[in-house]
């Protein structure tokens, strides 16, 4: 019943449009009410207006319903609000505006409770301890941050915090220094490798002169240019050279990675090429891979190896490879062996080796390969 009501209304309009000479928006205009209405088989034929190839003399053909959104737009009549449906004297085109809707245009979009949560998992940073947020945010070294903590210095969401250790998330809570509001936004993460010259210090202390920071004063400098709106780093180095040793020595702000690299359970060997005064004799080799006694541990070098003599160089040149790296381990060691070291140079950390065309205070950005060759990734 309902199928043959549908296509003698078919019919009807269809004679009518041809009969009374009607254009399509006229018609469309005239069954406004009634469209809404009717069948999405009537509907569909009444889409087929809209197309440029209709003809009043061809008849309507029926075709499957399209989507709401690709009939015209003068085709479907305005909804009616709940409130002028109660109230009988609105009109009858009133239009319900959605307060959501309206401002839809200018609010965040809202995602689902599966999308944040999947985003919070995999890419959002979990909260990290008081002092280590201060930290890499440059405002003190991890020590003198817990000191500023201890000295009722630091407030989380207006209340004091004297407990270094208290989880914080930059991004939501609320953190005074000194008075100062931290960024909720942390610097991003630097790593450089730098070829130290002699007569520099591993240290960040303001009492030394010839700090190895003091080469980074170029790229502190032009900070602001190649990150604008973010803060500056605070570098420190990874490990320590002391002042009269050269060579490969890693720069960077993030602990973690510090800490990876320099940990005695990253089994990361570090390669050094002493130059020694006097001749290298079989019975040094010897001596060399016996090792010696450092407060108290024996050290014990993995490989030890006479190098050729260069042309330039006359002195004897020899390539140790040591495991931990303690304090003075391969002073300590040729030492033992009974030769007298006239310089020394790191070479390599890890699987990471220092370029040979990379000059003396000079410095370059590791990659993705190279903090892989480390080993501590991104």
């Amino acid at each position: 019943m309902a199928s043959t009501l549908t296509t003698t209304t078919t019919t009807m309009m269809t004679t009518t449009l041809t009969s009374l000479n009607l254009t399509k928006l006229s018609f469309l205009s005239l069954h406004r009410v009634s469209f809404r209405v009717i069948s999405p088989r009537l509907r569909s034929s009444l889409a087929t207006l809209d197309s440029p190839s209709f003809s009043p003399n061809h008849p309507v053909t029926w075709r499957a319903p399209l989507p709401r959104d690709e009939f015209s737009p003068h085709a479907l009549p305005p909804t009616r609000s709940p409130k002028s449906r109660a109230d009988k004297t609105a009109p009858w085109n009133a239009v319900a505006v959605d307060k959501k809707t309206k401002n839809s245009t200018t609010e965040e979009p809202r995602y689902s409770k599966a999308a944040r949560r999947f985003y919070n998992q995999r890419f959002r940073e979990p909260p990290q301890r008081l002092a280590k947020v201060l930290a890499a945010a440059g405002v003190a070294s991890r020590r003198s941050s817990e000191e500023l903590i201890f000295q009722r210095k630091v407030t989380v969401n207006g209340a004091v915090c004297d407990t270094p250790q208290t989880k914080v998330d930059p991004g939501k809570d609320v953190i005074y220094v000194n008075g100062n509001r931290l960024p909720k936004k942390l610097p991003p993460k630097v790593y450089l490798a730098l070829n130290k010259p002699k007569g520099y210090i591993c240290s960040a202390g303001l009492k030394e002169s010839k700090s190895v920071l003091c080469l980074f004063d170029d790229f502190l400098k032009s900070w602001d240019k190649k990150f604008p709106g973010e803060l500056k780093p605070r570098l420190f180095t990874v490990g320590r050279l002391d002042v009269a040793t050269t060579g490969l020595i890693i720069v960077t702000n993030d602990g973690d990675f510090a800490q990876r690299v320099s940990h005695p359970s990253s089994n990361l060997t570090k390669e050094y090429v002493a130059t020694v005064v006097g001749d290298v004799h079989k019975r040094h080799l010897v001596a060399l891979g016996q090792g010696t006694t450092i407060d108290g541990v024996q050290c014990t070098p993995e490989y030890v190896e006479l190098l050729p003599r260069q042309p330039d160089k006359p002195r004897d040149r020899l390539r140790i490879v040591v495991n931990e790296g303690r304090n003075h381990e391969v002073r300590e060691l040729v030492k033992n062996a009974g030769l007298e070291i006239h310089s020394l140079k790191r070479t390599r950390i890890g699987g990471f080796r220092l370029s040979t065309d990379l000059r003396l205070g000079k410095y370059v950005e590791l990659k993705e390969n190279d903090l892989k060759a480390l080993g501590g990734e991104k």
